[in-house]
């Protein structure tokens, strides 16, 4: 059976379509153009699936899609950083133009089956994903199947509470991790402190050059990353944690990041088994056309 992968971005979407032993035969890249609505969204989507499948149409084959936002149990799209798709029946209107029922599925939850089956967390039975880049994100599989939970709300880290009476988050709560843990967090916590705008590359650079005020917010986002990290060990006690997003590339969570998470556990010298993505920004759409291999809830 071929696997179809679609990632669907705010600036691209990314389709893949994989043989039954997850090598490539097809893949390719086209714009979203989300400025131009969702029907023409649906319309480069739909475009896109069939551009993938050529010659391979007779064949058998499932589809998954990677976005951005849940789908509710009324499947209707939710919490979408791509605007035009919120509240819109996106798998149902897939499956009304091509007749094949997508499965629908979040771009961490994409990211953590990619990187449990094929990347960093190859061969380990519990995988916890976390993507770490303007917002935060995450995913939870055991034996290649991602757990969703009795709401859908399995692997949410970015929204466990982290400061009860914490900045505000865009859903409505108070203290999420996300407003802690990401980039976007980090560059808002040094324009408040500074009165400056720097991106997050700049801002480390200065932390590594000695600055006092970005090793203050540096500090802060070690501590908190440890805080949350531990969180994840204590209830869960994965094989591996694996870190994707732009912040995962900062070298020094490896360090002292780990050892602010062993700060944390409830163990005296725990393992902390915490890696760097191996697949970078192709895990979205290799985890895509995995969904529903190996299903479970």
């Amino acid at each position: 059976m071929l696997k179809i992968g679609i990632d669907l971005g705010g600036t691209k979407i990314e389709g893949i379509v994989l043989d039954a032993h997850n090598n490539i035969i097809e893949r390719k890249r086209i714009p979203t153009e989300q400025e131009f609505g969702y029907d023409h969204v649906m319309k480069n989507v739909i475009g896109l699936y069939h551009d993938l499948l050529g010659e391979n149409k007779q064949q058998l084959h499932r589809i998954g899609i990677g976005t951005p936002g849940h789908s509710n149990k009324e499947g209707l799209l939710q919490n979408s950083s791509l605007l035009c798709l919120n509240d819109k029946p996106f798998s149902n209107d897939f499956e009304r133009f091509v007749g094949v029922r997508p499965n629908i599925e979040n771009d961490a939850n994409c990211f953590a089956i990619a990187e449990a089956v094929m990347g960093s967390g190859k061969g380990e039975k519990l995988v916890f994903g976390v993507i770490m880049g303007t917002g935060c994100g995450g995913g939870l599989v055991i034996d290649g199947s991602v757990i969703r939970g009795a709401q859908h709300l399995g692997g949410e880290v970015g929204h466990v509470t982290l400061h009860s009476n914490g900045v505000d988050c865009f859903c409505g709560k108070k203290g999420c991790a996300e407003r802690y843990i990401s980039g976007s967090g980090v560059q808002e916590r040094y324009l408040d402190k500074t009165g400056t705008a720097k991106d997050v590359k700049n801002i480390i650079a200065a932390y590594r050059g000695g600055d006092a005020d970005a090793g203050e917010i540096m500090n802060d986002f070690f501590e908190n990353f440890g805080i949350v990290m531990a969180n994840l060990i204590n209830v869960l006690d994965p094989d591996k944690i694996v870190l994707g997003g732009g912040l995962s590339n900062i070298n020094e969570l490896y360090t002292i990041g780990i050892e602010r998470v062993k700060k944390h556990v409830f163990k005296d010298d725990p393992i902390v088994n915490i890696v760097e993505n191996l697949l970078g920004d192709s895990a979205g759409v290799f985890g895509a056309a995995l969904l529903g291999e190996n299903e479970k809830v």
